[in-house]
């Protein structure tokens, strides 16, 4: 049962979004998915509230239980969406569990400076562990000089670049109503899902 995280200690960098979406994906392949959601926002727990039943169903777990993170039965695939500040004895608890790890990343010089430790804490762990981690840049326009220095900075890394988003009003509407781009016809999200391909593609190596 793969256990894909999304994290990033830094709070807006898109982490609900790219959560959301990669669970709308694995229904799409017709897999039992759960999202889980340990911030306090609730973010997407609340997107899981709003959606419709009409579609593909996502399950919820209840990830920030008293015994702490554990994977669920039942299920095929599993998504945990993680809060701003995850560090030390929480950040191991929840890198026991991981298969992946996804980590947001916005083309922001704050943003960049301020991932930049926690990319390192997760690069010692991936030396005593098998997880998985990539990086995703999120709202990236790539005509801009910042996401020139995204992609530098992600360049100087040991780490894949999976693909880069676009600020784009899409996943916007349809947050809010409980969908991702996998969940309405192509033609209305096709340049979103030509940049997911990378992304999905990891997903299942």
């Amino acid at each position: 049962m793969p256990v894909v995280v999304i994290a990033n200690p830094k709070g807006g960098v898109g982490k609900s979004t790219l959560a959301t979406n990669v669970a709308g994906y694995f229904a799409a392949q017709g897999q039992a998915v759960m999202l889980g959601d340990i911030d306090r926002q609730q973010s997407s727990k609340l997107w899981l509230g709003l959606r419709p039943v009409q579609a593909r169903p996502i399950s919820t777990w209840d990830a920030g239980g008293e015994h702490g993170v554990k994977p669920p039965k039942g299920t095929s695939h599993v998504v945990l969406d993680t809060p701003a500040g995850l560090h030390g004895k929480r950040l191991t608890e929840v890198l026991k569990i991981a298969d992946k790890v996804i980590v947001p990343l916005q083309p922001s010089i704050f943003d960049i400076y301020a991932t930049r430790a926690f990319l390192d804490e997760l690069a010692e762990h991936r030396k005593a562990s098998s997880v998985h981690i990539g990086i995703v840049g999120m709202r990236v326009d790539a005509r801009t000089l910042a996401a020139e220095h995204l992609h530098e900075f992600i360049a100087s890394l040991d780490l894949p670049i999976l693909g880069y988003l676009r600020d784009t009003q899409n996943y916007v509407h349809l947050a809010a109503r409980g969908l991702s781009v996998f969940d309405v016809a192509p033609s209305r999200v096709e340049k979103d899902l030509g940049q997911w391909r990378g992304i999905c593609d990891w997903l299942w190596r």
